[in-house]
C-alpha cells in the first residue's frame, strides 16, 4: 500500500522533532515500521539524515539534562549493537572467550567513562555507574583467575545488563 508523501513528513517530523521513536511514529501515522525504516534509510542515502537531525534538535531545543540523557542514550545502543556483535560468531573469525571477555572489560570501561561524565549533570546514573564498575571487575576476576568460565560469563553477562537497566535505570 502506498503512502501519500505527506504521511513520510509526518512520520519524519514526529522522529525528529517530537522525538518519537521511530516505532511510535510509524504506530501514530498508521505506517508498518518496516516501511518507516525504509522512508529513514532511503533518506539517509539521498542525504536527509533523520539521526543527525534530531540530535541537532536535541541540541538546540533541549535542556542540559535532556542533551545528557540523549547522549547516554546513544551510547547505550552502541554498547547494545557491540554486545549483539560479540554474541555473534563469525566463522571466519572465531574468538576465544578470553579475548570476549577482554573485549567486554573494554566496553565496561567505556561506559563507566561516559556514565561519569555524565554524572554531574545526572545523578541519578550513580547507582548504574557503580553496579556497571562491579560488573566490570567481576569480569576481570573471571578473565585473571577462571578462564574457562569465560564464555559462560558472556552468555550471561547480555540478559543481566537489561536487569541492571530496568533495577537501575
Amino acid at each position: 500500500m502506498a503512502h501519500p508523501k505527506e504521511t513520510r513528513e509526518q512520520v519524519r517530523r514526529a522522529y525528529i522533532f517530537d522525538q518519537m521513536a521511530l516505532e511510535l511514529a510509524a504506530l501514530k501515522f498508521n505506517v508498518p515500521t518496516a516501511t518507516a525504516r525504509r522512508w529513514k534509510r532511503d533518506a539517509d542515502d539521498e542525504g536527509d539524515d533523520w539521526d543527525k537531525l534530531r540530535a541537532a534538535q536535541t541540541l538546540a531545543g533541549g535542556s542540559m539534562e535532556d542533551l545528557a540523557r540523549q547522549m547516554l542514550a546513544g551510547f547505550l545502543l552502541q554498547y547494545q549493537a557491540a554486545m549483539e556483535a560479540l554474541n555473534t560468531d563469525d566463522p571466519k573469525n572465531p574468538l576465544s572467550a578470553v579475548k570476549r571477555v577482554e573485549m567486554l572489560a573494554s566496553l565496561a570501561d567505556s561506559y563507566n567513562k561516559t556514565v561519569a561524565a555524565s554524572k554531574r549533570v545526572l545523578p541519578e546514573t550513580s547507582e548504574l555507574a557503580t553496579a556497571m564498575s562491579v560488573v566490570q571487575m567481576l569480569g576481570g576476576f573471571i578473565r585473571d583467575r577462571y578462564p574457562k568460565h569465560a564464555q559462560a560469563f558472556v552468555e550471561v553477562l547480555e540478559p543481566f545488563g537489561a536487569e541492571l537497566a530496568k533495577s537501575f535505570g
